[in-house]
């Protein structure tokens, strides 16, 4: 048996392949440098936010770092009873194949999943559970049926849970107090890379120009899933009552781009809305905008918040659990309640007319990601991944 046969074995999972791809490459960068044969389990097939190309680029990329990988049917609807039925039977047969070490699993149904099909080699394997919160479903202000349906679910899997990691601290102090894992640490997100956010490498009026965005216009970008939760339609509304001229550059694709198009056109401002799909060049279009707005109604803690401030814009977002932990209110951006149309219109205008408040709330926003850094966070993982 040669020495890269005994490696300790370790799982990555998560509902979706494109989670893994966009928000635990650099926990996998750190499981490799620390000896570990990493394997990965998701649905690469279905799910996923990024297209299906980006998606199989990525299995061939896992491929080529000699990480084995599994593509299970995991579904992103609870009551898909088939599909769970099929994941839960290939969870079960590599958790005995592979004898893990430990299994690092994320996203609720796929967190869940995992959690619950290794009860068995917990007991027998000694393998351990760690599961990564990426903000839970319940939290102050959910509708009631978001706390009757996943809360028990969420407490009744803590208790086969060894480390709960919570990335806002909403999350933390809920879960110190309520959830049984053996134990639950903060760790302020899955860090973002400062150098690639810090500038932008394309000429911004080349790309401006292939935008249709005129020079002299002002750009505010929305980076993520397109949908109901992201509630992109604020921005739109925002936008029309403004009576300026903004441009809107949404980045991302999902249910909800149909109804989004339609909206834009009632409004009479399809020429200066923009969708982009998925890109490969988010850090460039980072650069090509004046202001990032993020109005989600629920989030953990958003890496395309913490590529925006690193990106040095000014910010317009929710003030929502997990926003509060990125944005100082009047000194990063503003903050509103999610549905409030007028506030951020009034928070749009003042922005247009005032590029120095946009520069010292960009800078403010530069300095203080820092702390949420690809190297802190890869060393706080570090030290978790060595406890177990």
């Amino acid at each position: 048996m040669d020495s890269a046969q005994k490696k300790p074995k370790v799982l990555m999972t998560a509902s979706v392949a494109s989670m893994i791809d966009l928000f635990n490459m650099s926990n996998i960068d750190v499981l490799q440098s620390m000896g570990y044969e990493v394997h990965v389990a998701a649905n690469f097939q279905s799910g996923n936010i990024t297209d299906q190309k980006r998606v199989d680029e990525f299995k061939a990329e896992l491929a080529a770092r000699g990480i084995k990988v599994y593509d299970i049917p995991v579904p992103r609807n609870i009551f898909a009873f088939k599909k769970i039925a099929e994941s839960d039977r290939m969870f079960r047969k590599i958790y005995t194949e592979n004898q893990y070490r430990f299994v690092h699993c994320h996203s609720p149904i796929g967190g869940v999943l995992a959690r619950l099909c290794a009860r068995k080699v917990r007991k027998k394997q000694g393998t351990k559970m760690v599961y990564t919160a990426h903000g839970f479903h319940f939290f102050n202000g959910a509708p009631l049926h978001y706390w009757l349906f996943y809360f028990p679910i969420e407490w009744y899997c803590s208790f086969f849970t060894d480390v709960l990691i919570t990335i806002n601290h909403e999350d933390f102090r809920f879960a110190q107090k309520h959830l049984r894992a053996k134990k639950t640490t903060y760790v302020q997100g899955v860090g973002v890379d400062l150098l690639r956010f810090s500038e932008g490498t394309a000429a911004l009026q080349t790309l401006r120009k292939e935008l249709g965005i005129p020079e002299d216009a002002f750009a505010v970008i929305t980076v993520g899933e397109l949908s109901a939760r992201k509630n992109q339609q604020v921005i739109l509304k925002a936008i029309a009552a403004s009576n300026r001229n903004i441009h809107y550059i949404l980045v991302g694709f999902g249910q909800e781009e149909h109804y989004l198009r339609r909206l834009s056109e009632e409004f009479g401002i399809t020429d200066r809305v923009h969708f982009l799909g998925y890109r490969s060049d988010v850090a460039d279009l980072y650069h090509a905008a004046d202001v990032f707005c993020f109005p989600s109604f629920h989030e953990g803690l958003s890496l395309s918040l913490m590529e925006a401030m690193a990106s040095g814009l000014s910010v317009l977002c929710s003030d929502i659990r997990g926003n509060r932990d990125l944005i100082v209110d009047k000194k990063g951006g503003f903050l509103y309640a999610p549905t409030d149309v007028s506030a951020f219109a009034e928070g749009l205008t003042i922005l247009v007319d005032d590029p120095s408040l946009r520069a010292r709330f960009g800078a403010f926003n530069a300095e203080r990601i820092r702390d949420f850094s690809s190297e802190v966070i890869g060393e706080k993982m570090r030290g978790i991944y060595r406890e177990l």
